[in-house]
């Protein structure tokens, strides 16, 4: 025998989950079928090429009940556990991470009150950690197993103190039992009395009916005594029959029409593959017929699951069936990435039950079903848009990042994708369609104008904004990652071009709400002298410097060619450990500034100026700063600004000098 402790993260998430997780203390049930159920796809999944480790008897899930010892037993004949995967699976809580478990419970709860409850309830699904709320009905659970195709069993052992125990065990056959020693009835805590056949058969009619094995216990029944002519004996108690009970439906409910399922079923459904408690948003029914048929029942969640940005650690989303009989979780053989967030079932009745992983990625039914899938998914997301645009907005606002995905590579969607497109604007009133964007344009508009950047402040207050600004000209923000990919493609939208308002050359032409200032055609000239020293004082730092048609109060900024590489996503390839290629951009000058004025003014007075370069680099820093960027040298820009500030300072107390010969001391002005 071994005996194991659990880490001081695991016996304070054992305590939360026996004290405020929960709400519903019946889901502890729920969760155990639910292993049970996997185990048992799992074996008869290997048993397609392994016919031999199949138990001679039908796959099933048992509860049994002890009254008398407070028992409650959930057995499979399933595919089992070694003790390496005991130890893996069960002897480690939270693989995903304890510690980022507890946070977010911890937060959560700090939301929704000390109380925690079923708002709670769907951390535990994403954490992998569901069999520990066994803990909440049980103070003690002993777990016997033994793997298919293997002799060996293995009995591990906790009550919840902060350790467990491993040893040998005989089991007659593979699979699990979980045994339960139950705690006492505590109506108030939730806790029922789940050795009363009654309640157990409700919680599985409730949690468990989809579950496509079955759920089998012995249930006694009163049944009267009968004469020979099949009448009731007067005066004679009933006897106690005892029989062999199967719990749930087992019904396929994605086999069902629309019409037959109503939407309570369908949620229902919902939690019970994704342990996700909010209603979806939308429920995707639908089937193929033809050459071959298929069915999808598809669900979009109301609330992005922890892992969506780790594509290989992304499973169940999508499962699939052929004749109802599960073969694999692989959402990226049925559904693209940038649809990874979906859960729900497809199944297909033709599909060849051996067909290996490799081939089903290449099959052409597959494909077939795999169009058809994100046709339909598209379908609903656009009569949300249409219909519920509360609803809309959650959808994008929880996977619009990953929606965004299918922008960035060539496919037949990318314009179904574009018109699906939300974000926010320089209009301020939330977010924006592009198609309400394009009805709000002014005449003779003839692009879509947008800004990327980091984060949401940082564009708000970029320098490149202020000529569309006082040309009242909308700008739409872009600040996800992804953004950076797809925008790079040069897409249109309604026939107009998507136009970067930090790259290229801008020409809005005359503000028609101010009179246009006289200027003489040799005002843009008289700045040749000073852009030609700001060249050479930045030409390792910039490829050109010119006089900008997009500034109005900044001095500067900087803006790139129209197909250079923005300052984001050479960020981005630094975070991946990549070198960018050197990417030099093009500084701005605004020439209606005063401090542009004054440095033109310097260089008129003398060219070879030391004080010019100095000048030149907090003019390059400053429009890096503006623009949310960072600075390739922090060091060297703060030992210009203390420069230029000392002489700014010594400048001042030179000029603002008292007369110390006067009788009387100096006075404070008032």
């Amino acid at each position: 025998m071994e005996k194991h402790t659990f880490t001081a993260e695991v016996q304070e998430l054992l305590n939360l989950m026996v004290h405020s997780l929960y709400s519903q203390k019946d889901i502890f049930l729920r969760e155990l079928v639910s292993n049970s159920s996997d185990a048992l796809d799992r074996l008869r999944l290997e048993g397609l090429t392994e016919p031999s480790i199949l138990p001679d008897g039908e796959l099933e899930i048992r509860l049994e009940v002890d009254k008398a010892a407070r028992t409650l037993a959930i057995s499979d004949n399933g595919i089992g556990m070694s003790r390496e995967e005991v130890v893996t699976n069960i002897g480690t809580i939270a693989r995903s991470g304890s510690a980022e478990f507890l946070a977010a419970l911890k937060e959560k709860q700090k939301a929704d009150g000390e109380g925690g409850g079923a708002a709670t309830a769907d951390l535990i699904g994403q954490f992998g950690v569901g069999f520990y709320s066994t803990f909440m009905a049980a103070d003690r659970i002993i777990l016997t197993t033994r793997r298919a195709g293997t002799d060996a069993g293995t009995r591990w052992e906790s009550s919840g103190d902060g350790s467990y125990t491993l040893d040998d065990a005989d089991r007659p056959q593979a699979g699990t039992t979980v045994l339960l020693h139950l705690k006492t009835v505590d109506e108030e805590d939730g806790l029922e009395d789940y050795t009363d056949t009654f309640v157990l058969k409700e919680i599985v009619k409730k949690y468990s009916d989809f579950v496509a094995h079955p759920i089998r216990m012995l249930v006694e029944r009163q049944e009267p005594v009968l004469d020979n002519a099949g009448a009731p004996v007067k005066g004679v108690l009933p006897k106690t029959v005892t029989e062999d009970e199967t719990l749930n439906s087992m019904k396929a409910i994605w086999t069902r029409s629309r019409s037959e399922v109503s939407d309570d079923e369908y949620h229902e459904f919902f939690r019970h593959i994704s342990h996700d408690w909010q209603d979806p948003v939308s429920t995707i029914s639908a089937g193929m017929e033809g050459t071959f048929n298929a069915r999808i029942l598809l669900f979009i969640p109301a609330k992005a699951p922890f892992d969506l940005y780790q594509r290989e650690r992304v499973t169940k989303g999508v499962q699939l069936y052929v004749k109802r009989v599960h073969i694999m979780d692989d959402w990226k053989a049925l559904l693209p990435e940038w649809l990874r967030f979906l859960k729900g079932v497809i199944d297909c009745e033709d599909l060849s039950l051996n067909v290996s992983r490799e081939i089903l990625q290449h099959d052409r039914q597959v494909k077939a079903i795999r169009t058809f899938a994100i046709k339909k998914t598209l379908d609903a997301i656009e009569r949300l848009k249409k219909d519920k645009p509360d609803a809309m907005r959650t959808v994008w606002t929880e996977f619009g990042a990953v929606l965004k995905e299918g922008l960035a590579t060539p496919n037949e969607f990318r314009d179904r994708l574009l018109n699906l497109v939300h974000c926010e604007s320089s209009r301020g009133e939330g977010s924006t369609s592009l198609s309400d964007y394009v009805e709000r344009m002014a005449n003779g508009q003839e692009a879509l104008y947008y800004l990327g950047g980091a984060s949401l402040d940082a564009v708000r207050n970029s320098p490149h904004l202020e000529s569309f600004t006082s040309k009242g000209i909308e700008v739409l923000f872009f600040t996800d990652p992804v953004d950076e990919f797809w925008l790079q493609h040069g897409l249109t939208f309604d026939d107009k071009q998507i136009v970067s308002v930090s790259q290229g050359e801008i020409d809005l032409g005359k503000d028609e709400k101010k009179p246009e200032k006289a200027k003489d055609s040799s005002d843009d000239a008289k700045f040749d002298g000073l852009l030609q020293a700001l060249r050479t004082h930045l030409q390792d730092d910039i490829k050109d410097v010119r006089l900008s048609g997009r500034l109005t109060s900044s001095p500067a900024c900087l803006v790139g060619d129209k197909d250079d590489m923005s300052p984001q996503l050479e960020a981005m390839m630094r975070q991946m450990g990549q070198v960018p290629p050197k990417n030099k951009r093009i500084l701005e000058i605004n020439p209606d500034h005063s401090f542009i004025k004054r440095l033109r003014a310097m260089h008129e007075a003398d060219s070879k100026t030391a004080a010019l370069a100095t000048y030149a680099q907090l003019l390059h820093g400053q429009a890096i700063l503006a623009e949310g960027g960072t600075l390739p040298d922090p060091g060297a820009y703060s030992r210009i600004v203390m420069e230029v500030a000392n002489q700014a300072v010594a400048a001042d107390s030179v000029s603002e000098e008292p007369d110390t010969t006067a009788d009387e001391a100096p006075q404070p002005e008032s």
